[in-house]
């Protein structure tokens, strides 16, 4: 009796551990995978290296061309992507600030 006193609360913080932080890390994790492997041109993009620009062109090498600034573009691995924003309205538009 003993056993199972102490064995079940250690089962239920086990499965009460994985499915509040383990699955949904895992699931973050595929979802960026999946974002990576679709990229395409017009997406905003984050590397590793915390640079962020706008892909220009997508290569069969896994590798992007990423503008970071006006005619200022980058050659970056898709491995080194840490966010993908998708293409929308509101990142195709340019602002001038000055």
């Amino acid at each position: 009796m003993d056993t199972y006193t102490f064995f079940i609360p250690m089962v239920a913080i086990m499965a009460i551990f994985y499915f509040f932080t383990i699955r949904p890390q895992q699931q973050r994790a595929k979802e960026l995978r999946l974002a990576i492997e679709n990229v395409r041109r017009g997406d905003m993009v984050v590397t590793a290296g915390g640079i962020v620009g706008k892909v220009s062109k997508v290569k069969d090498d896994g590798e992007v061309m990423v503008e970071i600034a006006d005619d200022v573009q980058v050659r970056v691995m898709k491995s080194s992507l840490t966010e993908v924003r998708p293409r929308t309205p509101a990142n195709d538009t340019k602002t001038d600030k000055n």
